[in-house]
């Protein structure tokens, strides 16, 4: 067992892990740009939590520059629409960032494998439950 020292900082802990590994270890156009894409939507959609929480002004300006970005890539057909509600959702109420996170998870799920999908559901339970907590 590790024992902290006594001035040391708290750990962080990257929460995408399985999209992180999943866009870094595939090959360039094998689902390389789709990973990546929802590696970023998922951060845009983490911001709405603590311990970040960004300000309404904040999430606005990233969707918007993210939607920018987005359009750059080249994506599947089936994920472009998910991709830019889910952008237009972070800059909303958590229960539409929660639905489109589903809906992004469910339209790349040929490009994800079940440990970056995991991700993607846990993140949208998660702004499911602030939703209703805020309620």
């Amino acid at each position: 067992m590790r024992v902290p020292l006594p001035y040391s900082l708290a750990p962080t802990r990257f929460p995408f892990p399985a999209l992180a590994r999943r866009a870094g270890r595939s090959a360039i156009g094998d689902g390389r740009e789709s990973a990546l894409a929802c590696l970023m939507a998922a951060r845009l959609a983490a911001a709405m939590l603590p311990p970040v929480a960004l300000s309404l002004a904040a999430r606005a300006a990233r969707a918007t520059a993210a939607r920018a970005w987005f359009a750059s890539l080249a994506l599947p057909a089936a994920m472009r629409a998910p991709l830019a509600r889910l952008a237009d959702a972070t800059a909303s109420e958590a229960m539409d960032a929660a639905d489109a996170v589903r809906a992004l998870a469910a339209a790349a799920a040929g490009a994800l494998d079940a440990a970056a999908r995991a991700e993607l559901v846990l993140l949208a339970d998660r702004l499911a439950a602030r939703d209703a907590a805020g309620r």
